[in-house]
């Protein structure tokens, strides 16, 4: 059983892809196969590189050597964690990457890594998603902060920049793994990528929380005694970078909060890298980098990272009231405190991370403003107005009244309408409900306040607000909704209510992604051998049949593919391991060899496979 698609919210539904086990080729099964065998002998053999939960991690979350795993299998065992896993495909927006983070749904993308990449892919696929990131949630400290890490990340505030750098990675990626892709194809998309990166003009709060994701999740180490020992899914995944990282020429030094000060290339080898004592160290640097975020500070701070990213962002008041849209402008009185604020369509007004019934963004097309802050010569908020005062201010059901803030901003109209907030869902009153707050003899037990809250918003007929000679909203305009609260405890990325806020606004969501297949022209007549070796391997039955078999595939490898080393490689193994066909050993490893010298990276992954076999 894997996670039922509709339990994925309805916005990130377009970003699952649903995993197809059938395009796997024994060439994919062969390439997996062979990086686990080098990643047990490294992490877990007599080098113990890897942390000690690692090895115990991939049986525990139904990981085997000899297969690619199949994502329903994994969902079972991590839900034994607290954890869910669901199926993707290539890179998914960080913003989308995250949110499922937050909600302990590990995204695995389906794809596997063509041979030709076997060391290191740039793209998202199943060698580093599954047997890097899920084998370490079986440790509670670990899980703990991937956990803080996930909830970090559903209020980062993204940079219009960030979104660009994304597009560009995703087709630089796309391209590479593009079987088809041609090396001007490629040197387009790095142009395209660099050109983006060169457009970033300042770190933002979701680029410092990528950063720290990067030297942790990605790459980091644990140091125990003088050893370093890898827990990152980048180098977990990577039996090339694995094998060099640990190599004294690369720095090591100790992770703390200055780490999202350094930036990183995911094209190449990472220049140092970050170590801690242990997981719960992660946890108080996660902490301190939360302490930092607009969520947590939300004021002034806030508001100007929000206006700075020209993203959507949700500002919010210590009523609850959120609003969600893309911030254009806010004022100031004297004393820093802040008097209006203004966003750009479309925009949602939500309570408790849900859309208010009726202020989503269709009817906020054309944007939102609001003055907040205390009422002169009263000294609370619009929050905190009773039925009666209400009345002193010269509201009544068909009567003009008139509110004047400290700041010196003006509210001349007709109240119709008010928005309590007792609970999740906030009480409108409108109509008779309306009128009976301001005839009834007793105000009604359900406009009392609870928990400090009381009016969120409160809704104007023939509305005019102005600030001195200006005018900020025209009774020509329509109705006027007047954000209740005077502090702004918090501001963070993305809508309150994000899968109203898309639908809303016209977000077309796509249909489920396709699992990328590596079948081509050029390997479709070696996946039959492929498929034959692993049948032999698997039967385990060597008699003159299966020998004779084995020997066929040989000789037509031999004669046919002379740089196909894999399989080259498979075929020694098991000459190796069954001691049959023991004439042709000599000549396979000479061979190898020979392959090899055609790059460094070859000749490493080679070696190292050999090596295996001694």
């Amino acid at each position: 059983m894997t996670l039922p698609i509709e339990e994925v919210p309805r916005h990130l539904q377009q970003y699952v892809a649903l995993q197809d086990y059938s395009q796997y080729t024994s060439i994919d099964h062969a390439t997996w196969r062979y990086i686990m065998h080098l990643s047990e002998a490294f992490f877990a053999g007599k080098g113990q590189n890897a942390h000690p939960k690692y090895m115990q991690g991939l049986k525990e979350t139904g990981i085997t050597i000899e297969r690619i795993p199949k994502i329903s299998e994994m969902d079972s065992q991590l839900r034994k964690q607290g954890w869910r896993a669901v199926g993707i495909t290539g890179f998914i927006p960080p913003e989308a990457f995250l949110e499922l983070l937050s909600l302990r749904i590990l995204p695995i993308a389906c794809d596997m890594r063509k041979l030709e990449h076997l060391d290191y892919t740039p793209a998202p696929d199943i060698v580093h998603e599954a047997a890097g990131h899920a084998p370490l949630i079986i440790d509670p400290d670990y899980a703990t902060y991937l956990a803080k890490f996930g909830e970090i990340s559903r209020h980062v505030i993204f940079a219009k920049e960030d979104n660009d750098v994304y597009l560009a990675v995703l087709k630089l990626s796309e391209t590479k793994e593009d079987p088809h892709a041609t090396a001007d194809d490629v040197q387009l998309a790095q142009k395209e990528l660099d050109d983006a990166l060169a457009r970033v003009a300042y770190v933002s709060e979701a680029q410092q929380l990528s950063r720290m994701g990067w030297w942790t999740t990605e790459y980091g180490l644990i140091k125990s005694g003088s050893k370093y020992l890898i827990y990152g899914a980048g180098l977990l995944s990577s039996v090339g970078e694995s094998y060099q990282c640990l190599d004294p020429s690369v720095p090591k030094l100790p992770l703390t909060i200055s780490a999202i000060e350094t930036g990183y290339d995911i094209t190449k080898p990472q220049p140092q890298l970050f170590y801690s004592e242990s997981f719960k160290e992660l946890e108080d640097v996660i902490d301190e980098l939360a302490s930092r975020m607009s969520y947590k500070i939300g004021g002034q701070v806030g508001l100007d990272r929000a206006l700075r990213a020209q993203t959507v962002t949700t500002t919010v008041l210590d009523t609850g009231l959120q609003m969600s849209g893309v911030l254009s402008e806010y004022k100031k009185s004297d004393d820093d405190q802040i008097d209006f604020i203004k966003f750009s369509g479309p925009v949602q007004l939500a309570f408790d991370n849900r859309q208010i019934e009726g202020q989503g963004p269709k009817y906020h097309l054309s944007g939102f403003s609001s003055p907040i802050g205390k009422l002169a010569h009263f000294g609370k908020s619009v929050a905190d107005l009773s039925v009666a005062d209400w009345k002193k201010f010269g509201f009544k059901p068909g009567q003009i009244g008139r509110l004047k803030f400290e700041s010196g901003i003006e509210l001349e109209g007709e109240l119709f309408r008010l928005y309590c907030a007792e609970t999740k869902n906030p009480r409108e009153w409108v109509g008779k409900d309306f009128e009976q707050l301001f005839f009834a003899q007793k105000q009604p037990n359900s406009v009392q306040k609870h928990g400090g809250t009381g009016w969120i918003l409160a809704s104007f007929k023939n509305c005019k607000v102005t600030n001195g000679n200006q005018i900020l909203f025209d009774p020509q305009w329509g109705v006027f909704d007047l954000a209740c609260g005077q502090m702004i405890p918090s501001v963070f990325g993305g809508a309150a209510d994000r899968g109203p806020y898309l639908k809303e606004t016209q977000y077309e969501f796509g249909e489920a992604r396709v699992q990328k297949s590596n079948r081509t022209s050029a390997n479709e007549k070696m996946i039959p051998l492929y498929s034959r070796v692993r049948e032999l391997r698997e039967k385990n039955i060597w008699n003159d049949e299966s020998i004779a078999a084995l020997k066929s595939v040989l000789q037509e490898v031999r004669s046919t593919f002379s740089k196909e080393w894999l399989l080259r490689w498979e075929l020694l193994e098991l000459i190796v391991k069954h001691q049959v066909l023991t004439e042709f050993e000599k000549d396979l490893r000479a061979e190898l060899n020979e392959i090899g010298k055609s790059s460094r990276v070859l000749q490493t992954l080679i070696h190292r496979g050999l090596e295996l076999l001694n």
